[in-house]
This record gives structure tokens, C-alpha cells and sequence, in this order.
């Protein structure tokens, strides 16, 4: 698919940018490139390939799942200002 300067000026018009004359030519040039090569990847048969997550086949190491921090909420609730229902209380910002 080829793009000309008249889909161009529409597609600036459209996303609110000024473009200039010079500028014009080079977007034409480069976004007719970019869908030439996109017509390209749809023309390739990928009915035989199978959906991947990622391109390389490999499982990641895991690490033992253990507790690395004691509970300290109630510590931390006895310092604080104001606490209620275990939920800490401030100042009220918006009217």
C-alpha cells in the first residue's frame, strides 16, 4: 500500500500536526515504506506456526516462596497519630 501526499496532508490534519512541504515528501516516502513492509509480514503463511509466549523455549528458575518479613502493623499502628479498625487516619484534604 502506498500512501500519497493528499492521505498524508489528511492523516496530519486528522492528528492536528503542520506539516511542511519538505516534510510532506519524507513522511510519504517513509510511512509507504513502513506499510509496504507491513503487507509484506501479512503475505507470509504462518498457518503451520504455533502461538509462543516467547521466542525461546525456556522456564524460569523459581525461588523457594518463604516469609522474609515479620508482621509489624501493630507496631507500626501504636506510633501512628491516629489508627481506627487497623486503618490509619489523616487529615481530611478535600471538601
Amino acid at each position: 500500500m502506498t500512501l500519497g501526499r493528499d492521505d498524508i496532508q489528511k492523516i496530519a490534519i486528522l492528528a492536528r500536526l503542520e506539516v511542511n512541504e519538505q516534510e510532506l515528501e519524507h513522511y510519504t516516502r517513509t510511512l509507504s515504506q513502513i506499510l509496504g513492509l507491513i503487507d509484506q509480514m501479512n503475505a507470509v503463511d504462518t498457518s503451520s506456526v504455533s502461538p509462543m509466549a516467547h521466542p525461546q523455549d525456556v522456564s524460569l528458575r523459581l525461588r523457594e516462596d518463604r516469609v522474609g518479613e515479620t508482621d509489624r502493623r501493630e507496631q507500626f499502628q501504636k506510633i501512628a497519630p491516629e489508627t481506627e479498625n487497623g486503618f490509619y487516619l489523616v487529615p481530611r484534604v478535600i471538601e
